[in-house]
């Protein structure tokens, strides 16, 4: 039974079981209660954090007053980069071909090292917010800094907004019923209120509060699933039977496990994922993620000091040890359990269970979650879901709002007050919620696959020419502007052919594959972004070499080689925006109390009327040096350089245990 309001359907009954039934699935009051539990609890928290931190300043709301210590910086960071197409895409990677997707999660191990130790440094001592304000103070100009910008924008929202959205709505068909767009916007509404009104504090403390959330549901359901195979003998033995009785006569290497399904280094030339691509190319796309996009260095630079950075990026390489076995192992699991189902061949059965004439292996996580767990537990994993989704979100709108405000805006107007850049932040929020929402059927139609495979393959066609800038400007002091710009846009025309022609050509599937002709789309993702990233080099270091080199005095603590000068740098180019908030101009209009609705809608978004002190330049100069100061502790240095060897040790075992 559904009920309608205003062309919705509240409850559809469209979820369909092995047998080809339709079951309720959210039909009782356990598994309810809890998911109004969990959003009272994450609105409450991000509430809590809006109203102890200060909103009303570039640095409180874009950076939470760089006060964060590092244990919820490391769990933002987790909860950040894991979100609900994770869940989806990384389980169903694994129920189609294996362990082998672990690989991109345990490459993250290495990586965030590589981010506190090397990255975040330079980009303290640089007193950047964003990482295209840190390329504009590198090389000067504006071209660099605002095709960076929108090219972050774009990816956010045809690679992570999208995808979010996909798998959000594909776990929102096979457990909750409720129709896509109603839940969508309402989870989209939700989300939007504590990033509009609470800034980064609002979101880092609820993506604390997510990540528990997130992997104590996942282990409860890793235990229900590992449960019911018998063990991880038998779960490995089961694997490489699971096939699907219906077959049409299509090729048995379409349908069979792979032979190696269990192992992380695969054939350079046959494997589905190379193991020279999982070393490098993983690598190349894992430098871009973690060290350079602003959604991730962003949770960095709130830190309270570098210690915390290190330690926040130490308990995410931790955590990032789970996904293997809470999310690949379980997807593995579901196609034991659902052959017919996850394990779909035929183009008919396929469409029948999950509308993808291509597989079903997208559902892999969900369906366990439908079918394994108990009322109220149900709720519980709905509300992981739920949490890995939102957190995601509300990293992309606050990371895409700074991105907007402080690199697009301020051109446009340079001159805007505090206040108005806060205003024009929020706003931006709004308007990326409407593409968002717009984008859904567009990626409804467009995706089809493993959704995870999606996301990684159009990252290495774009993010490749971004990390080789980074690298070399950190790295290689001689690198200018203009070898800089035609890097990038090289490497983004070889970018983009590729990704066009897999677009009109199509990715295809094992039983139809694509015609798109081998020269072009032959050579796998993975190869593809190390060729691109070396021609992206090259041509950097090349245009670099014929042309004007930048004077040392222009780069003090923006290269590694240059990172301890002490001597004052004279910036290329003055910044775009300064804080015009002069006290001097108050006089001009008398100040009116603002009624009581206005002053709780400001009190709402961090927009108080209230005067910060104004600073002597002394004091000014002293808040600068605090911001930009990397000194360590010697005690808490060597704990955090401890920690790390050891997260290496764990990582290479880890890949050598399953290699």
């Amino acid at each position: 039974m559904s009920r309608d309001y205003f062309g919705f359907s509240f409850l559809q009954r469209n979820i369909r079981n092995d047998t080809g039934t339709n079951r309720v699935v959210l039909n009782n009051a356990a598994d309810i209660s809890v998911i109004v539990i969990y959003f009272i609890v994450v609105l409450a928290v991000g509430v809590w954090a809006m109203v102890r931190t200060n909103r009303s300043t570039v640095g409180g709301f874009f950076l939470a007053g760089r006060s964060m210590v590092w244990w919820p910086i490391g769990a933002s960071l987790f909860a950040s980069n894991i979100g609900s197409v994770h869940f989806v895409g990384i389980a169903g990677s694994g129920a189609a071909a294996g362990i082998v997707i672990g690989a991109f999660e345990w490459n993250a191990l290495i990586v965030v090292i590589i981010l506190g130790w090397l990255f975040v440094p330079i980009y303290i001592k640089a007193g950047v917010v964003t990482m295209p304000e840190y390329l504009k103070k590198r090389f000067g100009g504006q071209r660099i800094r605002i095709y960076l910008s929108v090219l972050s924008l774009i990816l956010y929202i045809t690679t992570k907004i999208s995808a979010d959205m996909f798998s959000g709505a594909i776990f929102i068909q096979q457990a909750l019923g409720l129709n896509i767009y109603v839940a969508v916007i309402a989870l989209l509404a939700i989300t939007a209120v504590y990033t509009v009104t609470g800034g980064l504090a609002a979101v880092i403390y609820t993506d604390t509060l997510q990540t528990i959330i997130m992997v104590v549901g996942a282990f409860i359901l890793m235990g229900f699933a590992f449960n019911e195979v018998g063990g991880y003998e038998n779960f490995q033995k089961s694997y490489m039977q699971a096939v699907p009785t219906i077959t049409s006569g299509i090729d048995p290497s379409c349908y069979e496990p792979r032979p190696d399904s269990f192992h992380l280094f695969r054939d350079p030339i046959t494997g589905d994922l190379p193991w020279p691509g999982l070393v490098f190319g993983i690598t190349i796309q894992a430098a871009w993620y973690w060290c350079t996009d602003q959604v991730i260095v962003q949770r960095c630079l709130s830190a309270k000091n570098l210690s915390h950075v290190k330690g926040g990026c130490i308990l995410c390489g931790y955590l990032k040890l789970l996904p293997m076995f809470l999310m690949v192992f379980p997807g593995m699991i579901s196609r034991i359990l659902y052959s017919d189902v996850v394990a779909c061949v035929d183009p008919d059965e396929c469409q029948k269970y999950c509308g993808a004439s291509v597989g079903c292996s997208n559902i892999a996580y969900p369906k366990l979650v439908v079918d394994l767990m108990p009322n109220g537990l149900r709720g519980l994993m709905l509300s992981v879901m739920l949490a890995s989704l939102m957190s995601s979100l509300t990293s992309i709108f606050n990371s895409s709002s700074t991105l907007f405000t402080m690199d697009i805006y301020t051109k446009v107007r340079p001159s805007a007050k505090e206040r108005e850049l806060m205003i024009a932040g929020r706003v931006f929020i709004l308007i990326l919620i409407g593409v968002s929402i717009a984008w859904i059927p567009m990626v409804q139609s467009a995706q089809s696959g493993q959704l995870f495979d999606y996301t990684q393959s159009i990252t290495g066609y774009l993010a490749p020419p971004v990390a080789a800038v980074f690298m070399l400007a950190i790295f290689c002091k001689r690198v200018n502007e203009p070898g800089a710009f035609y890097g990038l846009t090289t490497g983004l025309l070889i970018g983009l052919s590729r990704m066009i022609a897999e677009f009109v050509y199509g990715t295809g599937s094992c039983a139809n594959p694509s015609n798109c002709p081998t020269i072009i789309c032959g050579v796998h993702y993975l190869y593809f972004a190390i060729i691109l990233f070396t021609i992206s080099c090259i041509v950097i270091v090349g245009v670099s070499l014929i042309t004007k080199p930048i004077n040392d005095k222009h780069l003090y603590r923006l290269c590694w080689s240059l990172r301890n000068r002490t001597e004052e740098r004279v910036d290329l180019e003055k910044d775009d925006w300064v804080n015009n908030d002069d006290g001097s101009m108050d006089i001009e209009e008398p100040e009116e109390e603002p009624g009581f609705c206005k002053k709780a809608v400001m009190c709402f978004c961090g927009l108080e009327q209230k005067k910060a002190p104004k600073l002597s330049p002394e004091e000014e100069a002293e808040l600068k040096k605090q911001l930009t100061d990397t000194t360590e502790k010697p005690l808490w240095k060597n704990i955090v350089n401890v920690n790390a060897f050891i997260l290496l040790c764990v990582a290479v075992f880890c890949h050598g245990f399953f290699a």
